[in-house]
């Protein structure tokens, strides 16, 4: 093989090593945990748990809680179940009860093929946590042609303070964004699903709520969509969002963003370009 036949194959290698490095994420979030699933909501539409114990106690903006509501349409309530189907703004317009929502939406988990709801006690970033998956979960109505796979963490903190915690969204998959009865048609369209958290309280003080960006957005929060959330984080990890509570408020998280090709990507496309300057420099001064 000549020396430029070597050079091309090279460039070609390096070439694809680096297409997969900064395309990884888009390919595959893979933040959603295993374990969390010692409970599952039966196959259901707009059910919901009764009051489940936590396994540690939460101080959410001011209020003690050592319980909630695991609600199948991608939220957890902690004064009452919450049944709604058709997502709301969680922002300074939102009129509730404490929630914190990986993804509003009208989950339909009846249809043949759909995963179902499941929660549960475990072990999370080396502490105590209780998680709720909703693994490959269909829309109403009993649909699976597109199917969702995200999840909610809520991780005992109180190493930093009494009643303190971090929840974390994580997502591997998001198809569909809508239920038949909300507008929607193919799981899409229509009023689409909100991602965010609320303290429910009168008045919605600044800092007591946040919405994702494309919450309620056709097609934003779609893989693929403009503010995907299987790409997108507030932090280094496509696919998941992590918030932190202490005293009792969210610490205030950076800005939702596509984290940058990591350094090995950018290591490997600067080889190309001197790969393509030394093939350049060679046919300039071939005798």
């Amino acid at each position: 093989m000549s020396t430029n036949l070597r050079l091309n194959a090279s460039l070609l290698a390096l070439a694809a090593i680096a297409v997969a490095i900064v395309a990884g994420p888009v390919a595959q979030a893979g933040t959603v945990a295993p374990g969390f699933t010692g409970n599952t909501l039966s196959a259901n539409d707009d059910g919901s748990t009764g009051l489940i114990a936590l396994p540690f106690t939460t101080n959410y903006f001011g209020t003690d809680y050592t319980g909630l509501y695991v609600n199948n349409n991608g939220n957890v309530t902690f004064n009452s179940p919450l049944s709604t189907f058709t997502p709301f703004g969680l922002g300074s317009g939102y009129s509730g009860q404490p929630i914190i929502a990986p993804f509003f939406g009208d989950v339909d988990t009846r249809g043949a093929g759909s995963g179902l709801t499941s929660y549960g006690n475990g072990t999370y970033a080396g502490h105590t946590a209780f998680g709720v998956t909703w693994p490959g979960v269909g829309y109403f109505a009993s649909h699976t042609d597109k199917l969702n796979t995200f999840q909610l963490i809520m991780v005992d903190r109180s190493d930093t303070g009494a009643g303190n915690f971090d929840f974390y969204f994580n997502y591997d998959q998001i198809q569909w964004e809508t239920g038949d009865a909300s507008g929607g048609s193919g799981g899409l369209g229509g009023t689409s699903a909100a991602a965010g958290y609320n303290a429910g309280q009168s008045g919605n003080p600044a800092g007591t709520y946040a919405q994702l960006p494309g919450s309620l957005v056709n097609g934003a929060l779609l893989d693929g969509g403009p503010d995907s959330l299987v790409t997108h984080t507030n932090g280094d990890l496509p696919g998941q969002f992590l918030f932190q509570v202490r005293n009792g408020s969210v610490v205030t998280p950076p800005p939702m963003s596509v984290p940058e090709p990591s350094s090995l990507a950018m290591f490997i496309i600067g080889l190309l370009g001197l790969g393509v300057l030394r093939r350049r420099y060679c046919g300039e001064h071939r005798d």
